[in-house]
This record gives C-alpha cells, structure tokens and sequence, in this order.
C-alpha cells in the first residue's frame, strides 16, 4: 500500500510539474503577444505557439500509441501528422492535408483535439511553419523552409517530457518545418533545459530554478558521447554567460534586448533562460512575464520563459486569474495530464496487453 501510495504521489507530482510547463507557456505566449498590458476582464486568446505545442503533445502521445500497438514507430512522421491537422483546422492547404491522411481512416481529422473549436482560430503568424505545411505533397525531405524563426522551439518544448532520450528527436520534429542549423539547435537545448526543469528536486525557495537550469546547461556542455544533446563550445559559452548574467544582472531590460534581439530560435532561448533565470522565486511568475513581454520579442521570451519557471515551480504557483481566464485551460491541462498518463502507464495497452481505458484509441488514434 504505501508503494501505491507513492507512486501516485509521483504521478500527481509530475503530472504538476508538466501541467505548470504546458499552461505557464500558454500565459507567456497570451502576455507576451500583448507586450505585458492584458485586457482586464474576458478570456484570454491563445498564440499560435500555444496552437502547435498542443499539436506536438497529441503528436507525441499518439506515437506512443503506435509504437506499443504496432512495436515501430518514427515519431516526428506522427508530430507532422499532429501539425497537418492544426493546418487543416486553420483552413492551410486543406486539399493536399486531405490528399495526404484521408486516405487512412474515413473520419479526418481524428482525435479529440482536433475538434475544439478554438484551434482552427487564427491565432498569430507562423510563416515558416505555415509554408513548409503548404509543401506537404513535396515529401518531407523538401518541405522545410530555412527558417530559424522561434516557432520550431515554442512548439517543440512539450519534447522535454520524454525525457533526454525523446529529446534527441527534437533535432527531426523542429527539422520538419525549419533548417537553420542555429535554430534546430536552441531547439533542443531548450528541450533539455526544460527537461531538468521538470526534473530538477525541491531545494529551499528561489534556489530549485537556478540549480534546474544550471544543471540544464552543465549537462549540454560539449563531449563526445551525449551525440546531439551537447552544445558547441560557442553554444555552451553563452548559455553559461547568459546564466551569469541573470544571477549578476537579473531584470536588466538592455540586457534583455540584447541577448534576444529579434523572434529567432536562438533569441527565444536565451532570452528565456535570462527572464527565468531573474525570477526564481515562486511567487515572482507574474513579474517574470510582465518583464519578458517587454522583449523586441516578447512573445517568444516569455512563452520560453513562462514553460520553464512552470515545470519547476508547477501548476499551483501559476497566477489563477489568468488560468481561469485562458481559453485554452482546459485543453492544455487534458493534454498535460495525459502525457504523462501515456509516458507513465499506456492507458490503451499494447500489441499483447489488454488496455485498461477502452476509449483512448478514440481519442488518441495510434494508426
């Protein structure tokens, strides 16, 4: 009994940590996008990177599916299925996404997901991802633009929950839509920061942030063994510097600017590593979103910056007066919720164990 115990203890814990990373990006993406000064009442809209990471969680959801009904699986070929469907909601090249997945089952798009209304909203602009989408016909091999735009990463920080050996994917899904080298690589360095964000144990109050992200950034030091994971020495340095930064000069804004001067991957991660960085404290999640919004980018700054003080701090510490009022609350904690169910315990079984939640395929079609 008390094994049970704490293993639901674990599961409420960590499911916690990624509910506060899926909707505190969500926050930063709605502050940010609105440069800090947010309507005073009514619902609060999503961006379109808040719209693609809840693609890249069904994305990587039902890849779990498939690999353990079917034992083989590329994932990022399902996280574009997952991206198709966004497009098709929004109305992108509907012809050539029905050309392309229709064929396989007679219901498309399928899932749950793709029927809340809100998803086929224009939320934003994603021009590199929106053009590489509309090139679908063209394989996915030409698809991508070269583009080093921040979308790749907002959208692909949900990665981080598969843990270091899902993040070495992230290269691929990011891949998917945008080749610029720089920005695939803040791709998954983003990736593994927030990984030990999500991971990272309690410590005494304002310390569990910076230990997080410092052991982020010491684990992507350069060496030969860890592949794709590492930085370059270059990348290395000024994630390093930049954390200095933070812990010297926290909440500078001409630091701010100039370390995320424009909407690039690169700038994302670095002006999200800074604002986070700044704030460690618990209770300073509002103030390190009202200062990221204040970024040339700000939407991009504090999306990143807004995932990664969730995954440490967890849902609680989110502020609820605008959990409450984001009109993708509850989709994103569903998703967060079941991630982890589906990473933790396969709620539809498997090729050669019976589920135990006969509706999951429904929801999750592993095809």
């Amino acid at each position: 009994m008390a094994h049970e115990k704490d293993h639901q203890r674990e599961l409420v814990s960590r499911q916690s940590r990624v509910r506060g990373m899926m909707l505190g990006l969500a926050l930063g993406d709605t502050v940010g996008a609105a440069r800090g000064a947010l309507p005073a009442s009514g619902p609060l809209r999503a961006g379109v990177s808040t719209q693609l990471a809840c693609f890249t969680v069904e994305g990587i959801i039902r890849a779990q599916v498939r690999g353990n009904h079917k034992g083989i699986c590329y994932a990022p070929g399902v996280v574009l299925h997952a991206y198709s469907r966004w497009a098709f909601l929004q109305g992108i090249e509907t012809e050539k996404m029905r050309d392309r997945w229709a064929s396989h089952t007679a219901s498309w798009p399928d899932g749950w997901l793709a029927r809340v209304p809100a998803l086929g909203e224009r939320r934003g602009s994603a021009p590199a991802t929106v053009a590489a989408l509309s090139r679908i016909d063209a394989g996915e091999e030409q698809m991508a633009t070269t583009s080093r735009g921040h979308h790749a990463l907002t959208r692909g920080l949900p990665i981080a929950v598969t843990g270091l050996g899902g993040i070495t994917q992230a290269d691929a899904v990011a891949a998917l839509t945008h080749g610029d080298p720089a920005g695939r690589s803040a791709t998954v360095h983003a990736a593994v920061l927030a990984h030990y964000c999500l991971t990272d144990s309690d410590s005494e109050p304002g310390r569990s942030v910076r230990d997080a992200l410092q052991a982020g950034i010491t684990a992507l030091a350069p060496r030969d063994e860890r592949g794709g994971l590492v930085a370059t020495d270059e990348e290395h340095s000024r994630l390093g510097a930049t954390f200095q930064l933070a812990v010297d000069e926290p909440a500078d804004p001409s630091r701010l600017a100039q370390l995320a001067p424009d909407p690039t991957a690169p700038s994302a991660l670095l002006g999200g590593l800074y604002v986070a960085a700044s704030f460690p404290d618990r209770t300073a999640f509002p103030a390190a979103l009202d200062f990221a919004a204040k970024a040339p980018d700000g939407e991009s700054v504090a999306c990143v910056a807004g995932a990664l003080l969730g995954a440490v701090h967890g849902v609680e510490a989110l502020p609820v007066p605008l959990v409450s009022r984001h009109e993708l609350a509850w989709v994103l904690d569903t998703l967060a919720r079941d991630l982890v169910l589906e990473l933790d315990d396969s709620p539809s079984g498997s090729e050669y164990i019976q589920g135990w939640d006969a509706h999951w395929w429904e929801r999750y079609p592993g095809w």
